[in-house]
């Protein structure tokens, strides 16, 4: 999904969540998997678990790998958070101050590749 499709397909994901919840579970999970994909890209790596429960989790962030046990870093959020956070509705100080988001660990700090995708 390139990323205008995947804005559009975002926006359309909030603007439901907006409306009275997420009545189309699968453009959702589609919607985070596709931005999780596209963490993946921009900052390979295996040593922050990315937790976007229940549609998905990736390793991500260059360092020290994560391969079994406890992962060193973790960042975990709701579906919709998380979306906030690709397009830029949120910031991921915001989120962190809020609660919305839980990360420990080193580099769990994922504000240097937020938001990746802008949308109009």
């Amino acid at each position: 999904m390139i990323d205008d499709q995947l804005a559009v397909a975002i926006s359309r994901v909030l603007a439901d969540y907006d409306v009275g919840g997420l009545s189309d579970r699968d453009a959702a999970q589609q919607a985070v998997l596709a931005s999780l994909d596209e963490l993946v890209r921009i900052a390979p790596g295996r040593s922050v678990e990315v937790r976007i429960p229940p549609f998905g989790a990736v390793q991500a962030v260059a360092g020290g790998a994560h391969r079994r046990g406890t992962p060193r870093a973790v960042v975990e959020t709701d579906p919709v958070t998380w979306l906030r956070l690709v397009i830029g509705h949120i910031t991921w100080a915001e989120a962190i101050a809020s609660g919305a988001v839980h990360a420990s660990g080193e580099r769990s700090d994922l504000s240097q590749y937020l938001p990746f995708i802008t949308s109009d």
